[in-house]
């Protein structure tokens, strides 16, 4: 039986790795702010987002979001449904996963309403500065378009490029 404080501390860590996450999301709709996104990452920090890229590292990571706003002009972050577990044999460790609902303009479609869904597993690590993403993978479910929608068009053809208007 775990103790009082051991009980407490799993809810404090929990409710700090939800504001991490938190602090991404707002990141991201404050036009993707790469040294904010990157500042959430271990130095050797993956952001892996299937079509949109992997990246490794904290300077990669910083450099890809860099020019994510000129692709992604507008973007509401919406993430639900959070999964996290603290490691039962390293309580600096733990997993998450949440669901992403994301409306967003894309401006290499010709300022494009795309609705995403995805879904996020995450690996965090607690650090001297508290709780970093360690790995990040974003499992697209429905990039669509917002006039045509998800049934019409569940997956627009290579993801966030302009050559398939």
């Amino acid at each position: 039986m775990k103790t009082l404080e051991q009980r407490l501390q799993r809810l404090e860590d929990v409710e700090a790795i939800k504001v991490l996450k938190a602090e991404y999301c707002a990141y991201c709709d404050d036009h993707y702010d790469p040294d904010g996104i990157a500042s959430l990452f271990v130095e050797h920090g993956v952001w892996d987002g299937g079509f949109m890229g992997r990246f490794e590292g904290a300077e990669a990571i910083r450099d890809h979001f860099a020019g994510v706003s000129s692709i992604m002009g507008f973007a509401i972050h919406h993430v639900t449904n959070p999964l996290i577990t603290i490691a039962e044999d390293d309580p600096d460790a733990a997993k998450g996963q949440w669901y992403l609902w994301q409306p967003c303009t894309q401006t290499t479609r010709k300022n494009t309403g795309i609705w995403l869904a995805a879904r996020y597993r995450e690996t965090y690590v607690r650090t001297d500065v508290g709780w970093r993403f360690v790995e990040m993978i974003v499992h697209p479910r429905m990039f669509a378009p917002y006039d045509k929608g998800w049934v019409e068009v569940p997956f627009l053809a290579g993801g966030p490029r302009d050559e398939d208007v």
